[in-house]
């Protein structure tokens, strides 16, 4: 039971970091609360849905497996707010640059390398300038851990945060695409944007 103007966040916890976006989450400004999401049926009633980093191959492979993808994908299609952050990223992706067999969601219109910075680089870490009418002068923390690299990107993206010339945090209609791990950096505030999208959206969700 949901007051009206309570948000409730869905994180996706089949595998990945999905620990760390709920914690995050309690931090933000804003009537929120977290709601892990594992089957189908939990998707009724959320505002939105987070897909964590972790593994891509693997959360798509859960996603069939427990036959939640095309749920998944119509929850986005419909207009409700997604953000995915690094395999979150790969899984809302149109295309993966040299992977066309590896499933996606397909809901924001990104092409993306999965190991663009070469398998020598692990992870490293970035002060990026952000959209500052959104997150104000500081600069944002980017932590990039094997992160996938936003390789093109179409007409009705916006990029919000980029990195070297590449978008690192992109943003189609109510779709939040992430290379890096704003959930680990202890700055709230990529997630605290994506609480205002949700809470400008509004409307829970009903699975049919």
């Amino acid at each position: 039971h949901t007051s009206m103007d309570q948000i409730v966040i869905g994180v996706l916890a089949l595998q990945g970091d999905f620990a760390e976006h709920i914690a995050t989450f309690k931090k933000c400004k804003g009537n929120v609360v977290t709601k892990e999401i594992r089957k189908t049926e939990e998707l009724n009633g959320i505002h939105a849905l987070v897909i964590p980093g972790g593994e891509s191959t693997v959360i798509v492979k859960l996603l069939d497996d427990f036959k939640m993808l095309d749920d998944v994908k119509k929850f986005g299609a419909e207009g409700f707010p997604m953000f995915g952050t690094c395999a979150g990223c790969i899984l809302l992706a149109k295309s993966i640059d040299g992977r066309p067999d590896q499933k996606t969601l397909q809901l924001v219109d990104i092409s993306v390398n999965r190991n663009a910075y070469g398998s020598q680089v692990d992870s490293f870490e970035s002060d990026l300038k952000a959209d500052e009418a959104i997150f104000g002068a500081e600069p944002l923390r980017a932590i990039l851990i094997r992160a996938p690299m936003i390789t093109s990107a179409g007409a009705g993206t916006k990029t919000l945060v980029q990195h070297s010339g590449n978008p690192v945090l992109l943003q189609q209609g109510n779709l939040l695409a992430c290379t890096f791990h704003p959930e680990i950096s202890g700055d709230t505030r990529v997630h605290q944007y994506f609480v205002d999208v949700v809470t400008k959206f509004g409307r829970p969700s009903a699975v049919a």
